[in-house]
């Protein structure tokens, strides 16, 4: 492949820092825009230089020109689409979180590697240039023993549930709440940094809707064999937002939480300092250059080491909301 030909499902805020992303990058470009309304797909066409809209899905999806196409709908109609979208012989780009269950997403990957496509899940983490400097710093720690982690965002569309609206966000209709929303960017950098957990629990702040049970916050906890990490989430609540990794020898703290990445603080008995290789404050910006380098040069390893990742913290996620009594359509 010699060029990325780019066609978007939605068109939301998170969508167009992707595409902000694809801008400024060589290599990748808009090629279609999918909506369900023709004024929002040529609202979003226009403004990213798109040459064609559609508003059916399989006329989209069919679309020779398009080699990628980049999800960014509802949680729970992830599936469904990268299906689809694999099914026609195009690589994907899915936002986070990836599926709702861990047997969906082996699937999707299995029908990716049988097609020789590539699938990845659009979270940020990994491809930043400072995730690179942290897994150097690690060493320079000790033995790990404690990890802490917050990503608190209060949401607007909070204050639209409790005044009885029901926003997809916190809809378990579209697999919505705070662990798949928020707190998935903590126990990712977990699993990308130290595997899976031995075992892991949720303790939620659970808020119910008239499609069921949905959390607004809580914290997971993290059980490994030489450490335990706590890993807290919010949409109801703000604070002060960090990543923490305790060892034996010093500590690593990242400002601004997992999710982001901002700066890289290490501190041992002997040297105290702050790196960060990322001037450009958008870490979508990033995740499409890096995105774009590794499909264009067919890199399976990366691939695999980011399948890896997103299998084991969907397992994760899955067994922890099911256990606290979290269910979306289709769970068994």
């Amino acid at each position: 492949m010699t060029e990325i030909r780019l066609g978007t499902i939605g068109s939301g805020v998170i969508a167009r820092s992707v595409l902000d992303g694809v801008k400024e990058t060589d290599g990748i470009s808009l090629a279609a825009v999918y909506s369900r309304t023709e004024e929002r797909a040529k609202s979003l066409a226009d403004e990213y230089g798109a040459d064609v809209i559609y508003t059916d899905m399989d006329r989209f999806f069919a679309d020779t020109d398009v080699n990628c196409v980049y999800i960014a709908t509802p949680n729970l109609l992830h599936y469904e689409q990268t299906k689809k979208a694999l099914e026609a012989g195009k690589h994907v780009l899915c936002e986070k979180p990836f599926c709702t269950r861990a047997d969906q997403a082996e699937e999707l990957f299995n029908l990716a590697e049988s097609k020789g496509l590539f699938l990845y899940e659009a979270v940020p983490t990994s491809f930043l240039p400072n995730y690179k400097i942290l897994k150097r710093e690690l060493s320079k720690i000790g033995r790990v023993r404690l990890v802490m982690s917050n990503y608190s965002q209060y949401s607007s569309r909070y204050d639209k549930l409790i005044a009885g609206e029901l926003p997809n966000i916190f809809n378990p209709k579209y697999a919505g709440g705070c662990l798949m929303d928020i707190n998935i960017y903590n126990i990712y950098l977990n699993i990308a940094l130290f595997g899976a957990p031995d075992a892991a629990v949720y303790h939620p702040n659970r808020y119910q809707t008239a499609e069921g049970v949905i959390d607004v916050s809580g914290v997971v906890t993290m059980q490994y064999p030489d450490f335990i990490s706590f890993c807290a989430g919010a949409k109801d609540t703000w604070g002060e937002n960090f990543f923490q990794i305790e060892g034996e020898n010093g500590y690593i703290y990242i400002k601004g939480g997992g999710n982001g990445l901002r700066e890289i603080r290490t501190v041992t008995k002997t040297s105290d300092r702050t790196l960060n290789e990322q001037s450009n404050p958008s870490r979508w910006y990033y995740e499409i250059q890096d995105f774009t380098k590794l499909l264009l040069s067919e890199n399976r390893d990366a691939f695999r080491e980011r399948r890896r990742v997103t299998l084991d913290t969907i397992r994760c996620i899955e067994t922890v909301r099911k256990a606290a009594g979290i269910y979306f359509p289709g769970d068994l």
